[in-house]
């Protein structure tokens, strides 16, 4: 399986509900490193997985409809806890809607798949992993 991956950051705040979370039940900011990965089994036409720079740009645009927003005020995340793991999913998924809609290229509609990595810190990150 091939691979590539492109990386971008967002900045956000947020609030959780539910005593797990201990202090992060009131609003805080948190900076993530964010990690696309897209995989397919054989390069494409052009011996590459995706282009890089379609791919960087994709996600660059869906991290900006985050970034420097509060979470909590979005309607799309209404009731939902915005746990790391649970962004990391929404930016794969959007990430494969872009995909499915040619926006990364016709050779990108041959990928296998996405995973989303997003970085708390060096220490602790979150990913989702799905199939195209």
């Amino acid at each position: 399986m091939f691979s590539i991956t492109v990386r971008d950051h967002m900045m956000i705040a947020h609030s959780f509900r539910g005593e797990v979370f201990g202090p992060a039940q009131r609003l805080h900011g948190a900076t993530f490193v964010v990690d696309a990965t897209f995989r397919r089994a054989e390069l494409d036409a052009d011996n590459i997985v995706v282009d890089i720079g379609r791919a960087s740009e994709e996600l660059r645009g869906l991290l900006g409809e985050f970034n420097y927003r509060n979470l909590d005020d979005e309607p799309a995340f209404a009731g939902i806890n915005t746990s790391t793991e649970a962004l990391a999913k929404v930016i794969a998924d959007r990430l494969a809607e872009r995909v499915h809609a040619g926006a990364l290229g016709e050779g990108a509609r041959g990928l296998a798949g996405i995973t989303v990595t997003l970085h708390e810190s060096h220490i602790a990150w979150a990913s989702y992993e799905r199939s195209l």
